[in-house]
């Protein structure tokens, strides 16, 4: 369990969750990017919270341990999509050339339709 400050909130997640936040944030800055990630946490008073951050290269945040034994709510889905966004962002995909280059007779069929 990790404390997630963020702006003037205090809130409490699983570890995962805490350090692939702090990881998104990291790699959006670095990449002049910016996305807003939606994530069940504590709240001070207890309560389960939705919390939806703002994530760019003006974000502060500091994630830290704490001892807590609460059971954290669960974000696996958010967790999947950070991960999936922090791989496409380190290392985008190559462009591929096209399969088949357009045949040359087509194209002449093509420019004579449109001269029509």
């Amino acid at each position: 369990m990790k404390h997630v400050k963020f702006a003037d909130k205090s809130l409490l997640m699983d570890d995962e969750t805490a350090d692939r936040l702090l990881e998104y944030a990291q790699v959006l800055a670095d990449t002049s990017h910016a996305d807003s990630v939606s994530l069940r946490a504590i709240s001070p008073d207890g309560n389960t919270i939705e919390g939806r951050f703002l994530l760019n290269s003006a974000s502060v945040m500091l994630v830290e341990s704490t001892n807590s034994e609460v059971n954290p709510p669960d974000n696996a889905e958010a967790v999947k999509y950070m991960t999936e966004r922090i791989r496409a962002l380190k290392s985008p995909p190559v462009a591929q050339p096209e399969a088949e280059s357009p045949d040359t007779d087509d194209l002449a069929s093509w420019e004579q339709d449109m001269r029509a």
